[in-house]
């Protein structure tokens, strides 16, 4: 009990405060060596030097680097979201493209051109098509 009553209601939430100061700021420097090690346009010299002036001098480091290259690190960060993007719809187009009607039935006629397939073959997998 005697715990409870030397530690204030305002102090827990004092000790919140700081812990989650400390979290955003770790978050904050895993977003910023992440963007620095990521730089195409920077020399291996330059992301050194970054880093070690994050390490040597972790807040004003940070600080510096957000500000100096803060419209670099929005660019970089559009051109991965619009190559993520890229990249599922044309997943997504290439796994839609699987369930069109026409697109199996050239596929199966392409087999029967081959001798892959027989005629039965064929003419299940096109009426399979034409039911979907």
């Amino acid at each position: 009990m005697l715990v409870a009553a030397s530690y204030p209601l305002l102090e827990v939430f004092w000790t919140m405060l700081i812990f989650f100061a400390f979290v955003i700021w770790l978050w904050i420097l895993f977003v910023v060596i992440g963007d620095i090690l990521r730089r195409r346009d920077a020399s291996g010299l330059a992301k050194v030097a970054w880093v070690i002036l994050i390490l040597i001098l972790p807040y004003l480091g940070v600080f510096i680097y957000l500000i100096a290259e803060h419209q670099g690190m929005a660019d970089r960060s559009l051109e991965r979201q619009q190559a993520a993007q890229t990249e599922v719809a044309d997943y997504v187009r290439s796994v839609a493209g699987q369930n069109d009607p026409a697109a199996q039935i050239s596929r199966a006629k392409s087999l029967l051109d081959d001798g892959a397939i027989t005629k039965e073959e064929y003419d299940r997998i096109k009426g399979k098509a034409l039911a979907a």
